[in-house]
């Protein structure tokens, strides 16, 4: 189906407007390649709870000015008043997450996923930028955590360059990043990977949110969330099932947090 169409289906009739204008690509030809499309912002990744800094220049820094800027952006991000951002899944999921095999799908700074590693997790980082992927190999020697891998994510054809089955697929925040169709077929790859009674957890954005911010459409949305992506858009139980059929889930989790500006998904596969 349609992306816009699909979306037409699920919304109340008094948004349905806004629901279709919010689906349409400003410039088409941006994914045609959509790899490419994303590459261009996401060479950065948040270091605090306010600051994004490009991974290239994290690189230019020694190992130990690197390791201080990644346990000051997880002190930031995960205490205090920030424990409701990110604080509270890593207080859940680290004993959920020991001894499993993770795949983290947009890995960025891997301030949640190193953190498991140090936790025993074994976690095979996947991102479409190799500066990220180069800043977590020198994270990760220089903080001693040996159980990881390292998958560029170049085009389609490096989904199929995974190995094994996976306990738990982890994507915060990176799938919500594309157009519904595109992100449908990138977690029809990844679903190869994960088997029955496998974990999905992911972090969206809410229609809340959306609503709030005046149903922008999404691409526009996007410029305004995460400045300057190229696209973001808000996911519900009823659409992320829909992303990915046919394969069934149950949900464990889902919920909207912090003040409606994220939303959550823990979803356990079950055919």
């Amino acid at each position: 189906m349609a992306l816009k169409n699909w979306l037409k289906q699920w919304r109340p009739a008094g948004n349905a407007e806004a629901a279709d204008a919010a689906t349409k690509l400003a410039d088409p030809s941006r994914w045609v390649s959509p790899f490419s499309t994303l590459r261009e912002k996401w060479t950065e990744v948040p270091t605090s709870s306010t600051v994004r800094r490009k991974t290239g220049d994290l690189l230019k820094l020694s190992d130990q000015e690197l390791v201080d800027v990644w346990k000051g952006c997880r002190e930031d991000v995960t205490t205090g008043v920030q424990f409701a951002h990110r604080g509270w899944y890593h207080a859940l999921y680290k004993d959920v997450t020991r001894g499993k095999r993770m795949l983290d799908v947009g890995s960025g700074f891997g301030v949640d996923t190193i953190t498991f590693a140090m936790n025993g997790a074994e976690v095979t980082f996947m991102d479409l930028a190799e500066s990220n992927l180069e800043v977590l190999k020198r994270l990760c020697n220089a903080l001693g955590v040996k159980n990881v891998a390292f998958h560029y994510l170049e085009n389609f054809d490096s989904f199929r360059k995974l190995q094994g089955k996976y306990d738990i697929i982890w994507a915060q925040g990176s799938l919500i990043h594309a157009p519904f169709t595109v992100a449908r077929e990138e977690c029809q790859e990844l679903l190869k990977y994960l088997p029955i009674g496998g974990r999905w957890i992911e972090l969206c954005y809410p229609e809340e949110r959306w609503r709030r911010d005046g149903s922008p459409s999404f691409d526009s949305w996007a410029s305004r969330t995460d400045g300057g992506a190229p696209w973001v858009e808000w996911y519900d139980v009823p659409k992320i099932l829909k992303r990915m059929e046919p394969v069934d889930f149950e949900v464990v989790l889902a919920f909207n947090f912090h003040n409606d500006d994220f939303n959550w998904f823990d979803l356990l596969r079950v055919s």
